[in-house]
């Protein structure tokens, strides 16, 4: 399994452990306003490509990148990961999906 796989295991499980209140969670900064354009201008993909890759419908990108509505929650801090790092997001996202077509078959 691959490093990024192996962080997500983690974070799942830490996940996991909030939920049950056994561990508190880690309060970190997300920025109330994410430019979704300039993110996925840095990834060199269009609207439809972006929307795709990363598991967004293109309404909410076209919707982000005019200003009709804004990211939240979840969303920002996904963002914020996949600016940081688009490669490691696909690899996850990607290691997922294989995981989930093996239970399923």
């Amino acid at each position: 399994m691959s490093k990024a796989g192996k962080r997500l295991l983690v974070a799942a499980s830490e996940a996991a452990a909030i939920a049950r209140g056994e561990a508190s969670a880690p309060h970190i900064h997300v920025p109330a306003d994410i430019d979704v354009r300039a993110i996925r201008r840095k990834t060199s993909l269009s609207q439809e490509d972006f929307a795709g890759q990363f598991g967004f419908t293109i309404a909410q990108i076209r919707d982000w990148e005019q200003a009709r509505h804004r990211p939240i929650g979840a969303h920002r801090a996904y963002l914020m990961l996949i600016d940081r790092d688009p490669d490691a997001v696909r690899v996850a996202l990607g290691e997922v999906m294989s995981a989930s077509r093996r239970k399923a078959a």
